[in-house]
């Protein structure tokens, strides 16, 4: 039914050709899934509606599905869309490992419902059975990188399934998060798809995952990798276990590389394949020959491991593609037998291999003849820089992700004939400049000879003045450095000591510190002050305080200078403006996050620690409770005694609160009579529950306030995270609606006994 699909589709579109008109666009992805590669690359054109799976306008990566259908859109200009949105695509076709599109326009037609992910293991994946889905995949959490050229915080996580290796790229990932994630065992939700080389060839698979809601735990770590115990590094060994299914497979190719006891490479037609083998046995270049091993993924290339080797003896030699680098550094030859030229820089023996570096288009490649393991070492082929030379053999490279850009290679040769001169380095080389550049140095310094001794004495009156112009230079650079780190987050001690040692520098590295006036001291104080001529400057306050004093021990045999004292005092100011800044910082934040009556934490402190517990709660999988309270009757406290005694009452209820809770917990005043307390850690509602009681009973007994002996009452709303609430706003409106609940029955029961 597929393949009459596709005739139906190419029938179609090679009528209306002859007709002169454009063929009718295909609008479902079950007729783009129906045609070949071949049928893909006529460019037919696509209108057809799908809903947005996954889309990351950093990379031009776009997967769209309708039904049970996936396809990748390929683009570079598409509106911001969102998993879910559904979308109008015109474009046309495009043969790639399978048929995709070549976006011309991406309409948002509007935003919809995700399709339903399908579970789907390695073996679905590495088959493509799954290509473009929708999928969900359990496994173990082997490594969590970030991905280093994201600006979207995206990470690459190594999933252990059951049969394989997944990698999942997910989107929006905080990388504080990441570690916590190694040895999870998790079920993760995205796009299915393949990791490929330069060639097109499928080298692994991979999740493309939209957001951190695709990651679901289903199990923790037993063990952060950060608490097990370290072992000697010889045995590391004790902890290696696979569990390999990985099946025996047989390519056949003609042989284009060999080195014994190391690696082969077989190809046939335009496929090749690096194939690592401990075999010694003697094997011609050219010759067929049948590998037999199992496939790996080698470094991000498909590579054929442990293998066993069976030579024909018939001669099928192959030939070698001529290619330019830029065609080499594109990653569409990789491990095919090429020839490339190039010219000539250096050339270099080393105990293992033989390298010639070689430029061509002003970039630089290598071409690398490796020693035979157990052969005769033949002489090094001398070829003088500058030559232009025929390279062959087998293009390498170490960069498994060539697409968009170019990568290094390497072209690794079979013998020393693999590396012909096709042209002698011009006599324009660097030699003859070299050579010439010389001639015009001694003429130069002959002529310039004779003014050599008028410009030692000028130098030396330069060298002078630089050095002066340097000591100042350098101590503007460590006031400027100390004014920056006043200004910023350092600690006051470092401050300090920065000043004591800008001091001493500018006293010739004379001994220096300070004593604050908390008897804190900073700086290098001698021994035996007594062999010193100490000098000291009190460090003023802006009221007229005593901050500390700094001093300094000079020589006794120099004379007093004016530069001692201004030096001095420099480093006093210097210490007024850090220590007082400190100060004012310090105040100004503690206003920010304390209540200024209760000396209690305010609502902005409360809030910023609700968020920092719904994160850690979320993240162990752990539950806390919060507490509203609200004080009964307190205006006719305010309105009878005046406001004086009310500040005083919500002083002392704050203490008698803030004695009931635990040492993690929190106390916080709202404004006005309304509290909120925060119970870090909890079991169940039981516990929440019990501190409410503790919290109510503080009441019980009669506050002393001056000469007045008042009663006091509160209403407590309970609410539990996450079964009341999940966000901030959530919970503090269940534990207040709770509250006013609690508030209204006691009115009730007030209005019945009366």
């Amino acid at each position: 039914m597929k393949r009459f699909i596709s005739f139906i589709a190419v029938l179609l579109a090679t009528t209306a050709t002859a007709w002169g008109a454009p063929p009718p666009p295909l609008t479902t992805l079950h007729a783009i899934h129906s045609l070949t590669n071949a049928e893909a690359n006529r460019g037919l054109p696509v209108a057809f509606e799908a809903t947005v799976t996954y889309s990351q306008e950093e990379i031009s990566t776009l997967f769209v599905q309708d039904g049970d259908e996936g396809l990748y859109i390929g683009t570079n200009t598409y509106p911001v869309l969102l998993p879910g949105d559904r979308v109008l695509v015109r474009g046309k076709t495009q043969g790639s490992f399978h048929p995709i599109v070549a976006a011309e326009s991406i309409t948002l037609l509007h935003h919809g419902l995700m399709p339903n992910s399908v579970p789907a293991t390695f073996d679905e994946m590495v088959h493509s059975q799954c290509d473009s889905l929708l999928v969900t995949v359990r496994g173990i959490v082997r490594t969590a990188d970030r991905r280093p050229v994201s600006k979207i915080s995206s990470a690459d996580l190594l999933l252990l399934t059951p049969d394989g290796y997944v990698q999942a790229i997910v989107d929006h990932i905080p990388p504080e998060q990441l570690k916590q994630l190694l040895d999870t065992e998790v079920e993760i939700t995205g796009v299915a798809g393949g990791r490929f080389d330069g060639k097109m060839q499928m080298v692994g698979v991979q999740l493309s995952v939209a957001s951190p809601e695709g990651v679901k735990i289903l199990r923790s770590a037993n063990n952060s990798p950060w608490s097990l115990p370290a072992i000697p590094m010889d045995q590391i060994i004790t902890g290696y276990h696979v569990t390999d299914h990985t099946s025996r497979i047989r390519v056949h190719g003609t042989i284009t590389y060999y080195l014994p006891g190391s690696s082969l490479v077989l190809q046939d037609g335009s496929k090749s394949l690096w194939i690592t083998t401990l075999s010694n046995d003697p094997m011609r270049i050219g010759d067929v020959a049948d590998a037999s091993g199992f496939p790996e993924e080698h470094n991000g290339f498909l590579a054929l491991v442990r293998a066993d080797i069976l030579e024909s003896g018939v001669r099928a030699p192959i030939t070698p593609i001529p290619a330019t680098r830029a065609e080499l550094a594109a990653s569409r030859h990789i491990f095919d037998l090429v020839s490339v030229e190039g010219q000539v820089v250096t050339e270099s023996r080393g105990s293992s291999q033989d390298e010639y570096d070689l430029t061509a288009d002003g970039q630089l490649f290598t071409a690398i003849y490796r020693h035979p393991p157990n052969g005769t070492l033949l002489p090094m082929k001398r070829i003088q820089a500058g030559s232009r030379v025929r390279v062959t053999g087998i293009c390498t490279t170490e960069d498994p992700n060539p697409f968009n850009r170019e990568v290094p290679f390497d072209i690794l040769m079979r013998d020393f004939d693999d590396i012909v001169v096709v042209a002698k380095p011009s006599p324009v080389n660097t030699r003859n400049l070299i050579l010439a550049v010389i001639v015009l140095l001694l003429a130069v310094i002959a002529v310039g000879g004779w003014g050599f001794v008028m410009m030692n004495k000028v130098r030396h009156q330069t060298v002078a003045m630089a050095a002066r112009t340097e000591a100042e230079a350098a101590m503007e650079r460590r006031r400027s450095g100390i004014l920056i780190d006043i200004n910023g987050s350092r600690p006051l001690i470092d401050i300090m000591g920065r000043i004591v040692e800008m001091v001493s520098f500018g006293l010739n590295n004379a001994p220096c510190w300070c004593i604050l006036a908390d008897g804190t001291v900073i700086g290098m104080r001698p021994e035996d002050e007594s062999v010193l001529r100490i000098l000291k400057k009190r460090i003023a306050g802006r009221s007229g305080a005593s901050l500390g004093t700094i001093f300094v021990g000079l020589d006794l045999v120099l004379p007093p200078m004016e530069v001692d004292s201004e030096a001095l005092s420099a480093g006093a100011r210097l210490a007024t403006l850090a220590i007082e800044t400190r100060r004012l910082y310090a105040d100004l934040r503690r206003r920010s996050e304390y209540d200024l009556l209760t000396d209690i934490p305010n609502r902005f402190a409360l809030e910023k620690r609700l968020e920092a517990l719904i994160a850690e709660a979320r993240l162990h999988n752990t539950a806390f409770g919060l507490i509203y309270i609200d004080l009964d009757k307190f205006k006719p406290v305010n309105d009878r005694y005046g406001h004086h005694i009310g500040d005083l009452y919500l002083q002392e209820a704050a203490t008698r609160m803030t004695r009931q809770l635990r040492g993690g917990d929190m106390l916080a005043r709202l404004g006005g009579d309304e509290f909120a307390a925060l119970v870090s850690v909890v079991n169940s509602r039981l516990d929440v529950e019990e501190a409410a009681r503790r919290l109510e009973r503080c009441f019980d007994e009669p506050f002393a306030v001056e000469e007045h002996s008042l009663r006091g009452t509160a209403s407590l709303g309970i609410a539990m995270f996450p079964a009341d609430g999940a966000t901030k706003d959530s919970l503090l409106s269940a534990a207040d609606a709770f509250m006013y609940a609690v508030k209204n029955r006691k009115k009730q029961l007030e209005s019945s006994v009366a």
